[in-house]
């Protein structure tokens, strides 16, 4: 897998110890790791996309972020010979029962099955969009929450109460900006946005605030 300390854990929580894991930090030294038996969690391509190059010559299996960008614009005017799909990266979308996949043009359905097979998870394939779908919907609730919390209809504890109640999440919106992070989220819905210019997708100023004052930060 490509990515942090934190992908790897989540990685370990979904698909078990009975396979090997390495973990490469960045993109450049990730192909002495290539072997024809290999599938690749790669959580970096994302803001990374120029990188897409170093699977021209792999001939396994590379699952990529594709929450932010869609899995053919990753793909655009690149000759890969790798078997793709997308997936979204974000923390806490990997370690769930079924997971989303994206496929290039419909292509290597074939290959999807018999790699989650060997992964042993559930998944559905969805329209190749930025967001997807659930990362979408969870979006789109987060910034629901910081308007409603904006304009004083409720207390963030109260909000993140309402919905676990209400729905039965596992978490409440603001606990889940937390567990994505504020930067996560800004990020998708500033890209579903630019994607679609639907309103539903207009960030909040104090989800935005928050966000940049995270990134100030670091």
């Amino acid at each position: 897998m490509i990515g942090n300390d934190q992908n790897l854990v989540e990685c370990r929580q979904k698909f078990g110890e009975s396979h090997t894991y390495r973990m490469a930090e960045n993109h450049s030294d990730v192909q002495r790791f290539f072997h024809d038996r290999l599938i690749v969690f790669d959580f970096l391509i994302g803001s990374n996309t120029q990188s897409i190059n170093v699977y021209e010559n792999f001939s396994g299996e590379v699952f990529l972020d594709a929450s932010k960008v869609t899995l053919a614009d990753l793909l655009l005017r690149n000759s890969i010979t790798a078997a793709v799909f997308g997936f979204c990266g974000m923390p806490t979308f990997l370690n769930r029962k079924i997971l989303e996949f994206t496929l290039p043009e419909g292509k290597n359905r074939k290959r999807l099955d018999e790699t989650c097979a060997q992964l042993n998870t559930h998944f559905a394939i969805v329209k190749d969009q930025v967001g997807m779908v659930t990362p979408r919907v969870i979006g789109m609730i987060i910034n629901e929450a910081y308007f409603a919390f904006q304009e004083n209809i409720a207390s963030r504890e109260d909000i993140d109460l309402a919905m676990k109640l209400g729905t039965n999440y596992p978490f409440g919106p603001f606990e889940w900006a937390s567990h994505i992070g504020i930067k996560n989220v800004y990020e998708l819905l500033k890209a579903i946005y630019e994607s679609t210019k639907d309103e539903r997708y207009k960030i909040c100023e104090l989800l935005e605030k928050e966000a940049n004052h995270f990134t100030s930060s670091l």
